[in-house]
C-alpha cells in the first residue's frame, strides 16, 4: 500500500504474531493502526513498539468475543477518526492439537466458532457504519489454505494430517462462506471482502511450528490488502501468489 491515500486500519489479536507484524507493515507504508487487543497491557505494550519505531499506532481495547468491547471500539474509531478503510480479521484459535475429529470436546469446538467465525461477524457488523463511510472501504479475513474444500477434500494434499483438524479447518471454512456472503451483500456499497493467507507461520496457535516467520506472514496480508483493493471482491488469495480454490 502507498502513502498516496492514507487509510484508517483496526486489526483483531493485533498485540502479537501475525496480527501484530501485519500493523507494522500496514503503519510502514504510512497508515494509521488500530491495535485491537483483549488484554490492555499486551495491546497498550504492542502499540508503543510500534510507536517506539516512528510508526502510527493506537491500542483499543477489543474481545471479539464480547460484544461490549466491539461496541465500544466502534464508538471509540468514531469519536477519534470518524471513519475506518480496512478491517482485518486476525484474531483466531485452536483447540485441535492433541486430539482427533472425534476425540475433540464439543465444548472446544464452539470456544474456536465463537472466536474464528462469530467473532469476526460480531466485528464486521459493529464496523460497516465506519467502512461505509471510507472512499474504499476493506475488509480481510484472516483465513487459511485449511479452509478450502478443495485442499481438504484431496486425498494427496500436501497440508498432511493438518488437514485433520477438525476445529480450526471448518471454521476457517466457514469463515470464507462468511467472507462469500458480505462480498455479495456489500458489493453494491463498494466495500471489497476477502479472504487472505498468511501461510504457514510459526505462532503461539501453532505451536511455532510453522516453517515461515510472522514478519514475513505480516508482509504477506499487506500484500494481499493492498492487492484487494483494486481486484474484485470476493477473493481467497494464496500466500504463495494466485489464489486458492474454495
Amino acid at each position: 500500500m502507498s502513502n498516496d491515500n492514507h487509510r484508517i486500519a483496526l486489526i483483531t489479536g493485533a498485540n502479537k504474531g501475525i496480527g501484530l507484524a501485519t500493523a507494522r507493515e500496514l503503519a510502514r507504508a504510512g497508515h494509521t493502526v488500530l491495535i485491537g487487543a483483549r488484554a490492555p497491557e499486551r495491546g497498550a505494550e504492542a502499540a508503543a513498539g510500534l510507536t517506539a519505531e516512528g510508526l502510527d499506532a493506537r491500542f483499543v481495547r477489543l474481545d471479539v468475543t464480547d460484544p461490549a468491547t466491539v461496541a465500544a471500539a466502534a464508538a471509540l474509531v468514531t469519536a477519534e477518526y470518524g471513519r475506518l478503510d480496512t478491517l482485518v480479521n486476525n484474531a483466531a484459535i485452536t483447540r485441535d492439537f492433541g486430539t482427533t475429529p472425534e476425540t475433540l470436546p464439543l465444548d472446544d469446538l464452539r470456544t474456536t466458532y465463537e472466536t474464528n467465525v462469530f467473532g469476526a461477524v460480531t466485528v464486521i457488523n459493529a464496523m460497516l457504519p465506519l467502512l461505509r463511510t471510507s472512499p474504499a472501504g476493506l475488509i480481510g479475513n484472516v483465513s487459511s489454505g485449511l479452509g478450502s474444500s478443495s485442499v481438504l477434500a484431496d486425498p494427496d494434499t500436501p497440508a498432511g494430517a493438518s488437514a485433520a483438524l477438525l476445529g480450526y479447518n471448518t471454521s476457517k471454512a466457514a469463515l470464507n462462506a462468511v467472507t462469500l456472503v458480505f462480498a455479495r451483500v456489500l458489493r453494491a456499497e463498494g466495500i471489497k471482502v476477502s479472504a487472505l493467507d498468511p501461510g504457514h507461520c510459526a505462532t503461539d496457535l501453532n505451536h511455532h511450528s510453522g516453517p515461515a516467520s510472522v514478519e514475513e506472514g505480516g508482509r504477506r496480508i499487506a500484500r494481499q490488502l493492498a492487492e484487494a483493493l483494486t481486484a474484485p471482491t470476493g477473493q481467497y488469495f494464496n500466500s504463495a501468489g494466485g489464489r486458492y480454490p474454495w
